[in-house]
């Protein structure tokens, strides 16, 4: 049982760098899209998927050890979560305090991923509402006012001043 505990304690703190870089790089894509820096977004994305991919490989390994956890203190796997893990260490107060050091580290680290992305998510909205809106105001720009045109029943013909049809026309 104890090294699968400090199996456990070094994929937990593994984990906990990988998710310090994701911050790090969160940190890194806020002027990125403030500045509106395309290059710049798609190296980080790129540098993020890497990190994912080892958090992913590390997550596996964890459930793995935790499933074998479970099976020495004969509980289900499903219903053992970390937190049950830290109180049921009471007898070892040692491991008790490392892998809660680790687990509150790692809780921390993924609560300011989480702040950071949610802020990067707001500018990301508030900034394609903008381009949407630049897209609505060249429209608008782009279509005249209605011609004071009428037909011989004395109707209005409704055509328009300049009107842009946009697209490419294939008769000319």
């Amino acid at each position: 049982m104890a090294s699968l505990l400090e199996n456990l304690i070094d994929v937990l703190d593994r984990e906990g760098t990988e998710y310090e870089a994701l911050v790090a790089l969160a940190d890194q894509k806020t002027p990125a899209i403030v500045k509106g820096d395309i290059e710049t977004l798609g190296k980080i994305t790129e540098d993020e998927q890497e990190i994912v991919g080892r958090i992913q490989k590390m997550e596996k390994s964890r459930k793995e050890i935790l499933a074998d956890i479970a099976n020495v203190v004969n509980k289900d796997v499903e219903t053992l979560k970390l937190i049950n893990l830290i109180q049921m260490l009471g007898k070892r107060p040692d491991e008790q305090k490392k892998l809660a050091n680790v687990q509150e580290k790692l809780k921390s680290t993924i609560d300011r991923l989480r702040d950071a992305n949610e802020k990067n998510q707001m500018l990301l909205t508030d900034a394609l509402d903008m381009v949407g809106f630049n897209l609505n105001m060249i429209r608008a720009l782009k279509s005249a006012p209605q011609t004071a045109n009428y037909s011989k029943s004395a109707y209005c013909t409704g055509s328009q001043l300049g009107m842009f049809h946009g697209g490419f026309d294939a008769k000319q």
